[in-house]
């Protein structure tokens, strides 16, 4: 069974069929760059454009960056206050003519990581960190999550932790691998002190070349790249849409 995953992100939305017998993408996905202004009409019309490319017609998924309560949007952070308020899934649903289930972004990438990824049978407490336009978070007890959890909002050197440790921080300011690493060290060893997991698992774009800066790492909890890398937000959101809890 293939169910359509859409993650939607600060930078991009992309979106596939997702087989969950094995959470493997069933076709490549598709990308559409996020609109700017990224305010709900002009989101959903890209949403609607990646779910066009392919011929499934049941539920969807949908992946966003921000705190969502039942379906409605909560937080905005690196999209358009617009959302705020929002229910996005209604939106999302009226606008594509068929159920749709929205979730956080990084809980999404969570749920894939713990059923199918690096945090696989993993117990006592997971965090999952995506590392991109911001710093997404997902935290898991024994393998249940514990949604909406925010963590790349926490306070580091009087800002938001995503301000000075993200990806995009990196590239922004062209950091070397070794002077980003140093600041994400700084930030999980934040994490740990407030509490003290037992696994990090590091997925978003930056999983991609996990091996530039987890080596670099000195910190007392294990850390391991995703297993699914970038694709755990798409196959999350198509999990949650085939009814996975």
């Amino acid at each position: 069974m293939a169910v359509l995953g859409i993650d939607i992100g600060g930078s991009g939305v992309k979106g596939a069929p997702v087989d969950l017998d094995t959470g493997t993408l069933a076709q490549e996905r598709h990308r559409i760059d996020t609109p700017r202004p990224s305010d709900p009409e002009s989101v959903t019309k890209v949403v609607v454009e990646v779910a066009s490319q392919f011929k499934e017609r049941g539920p969807v998924g949908v992946t966003f960056p921000g705190v969502i309560t039942h379906g409605v949007v909560r937080t905005a952070a690196n999209v358009d206050e617009a959302w705020i308020g929002v229910n996005a899934a209604e939106l999302f649903g009226d606008a594509l003519g068929r159920g749709v289930t929205v979730l956080n972004d990084a809980d999404a990438a969570g749920v894939a990581e713990t059923a199918l990824g690096s945090g696989r049978g993993q117990t006592g407490l997971t965090v999952m960190l995506t590392f991109g336009t911001g710093i997404g978070s997902a935290v898991f007890v024994n393998g249940v999550l514990v949604p909406n959890t925010e963590f790349g909002h926490l306070q580091l050197r009087g800002d938001d932790a995503e301000h000075w440790a993200s990806e995009q921080a990196r590239e922004v300011e062209g950091l070397s691998w070794a002077d980003w690493a140093a600041r994400v060290q700084e930030y999980l060893r934040h994490l740990e002190e407030l509490i003290w997991p037992d696994l990090f698992i590091v997925g978003g774009g930056a999983s991609k070349k996990a091996e530039k800066f987890l080596p670099l790492l000195n910190i007392r909890t294990p850390i391991v790249p995703a297993t699914l890398l970038n694709n755990a937000g798409i196959v999350g959101a198509a999990m949650a849409a085939g009814g996975h809890r």
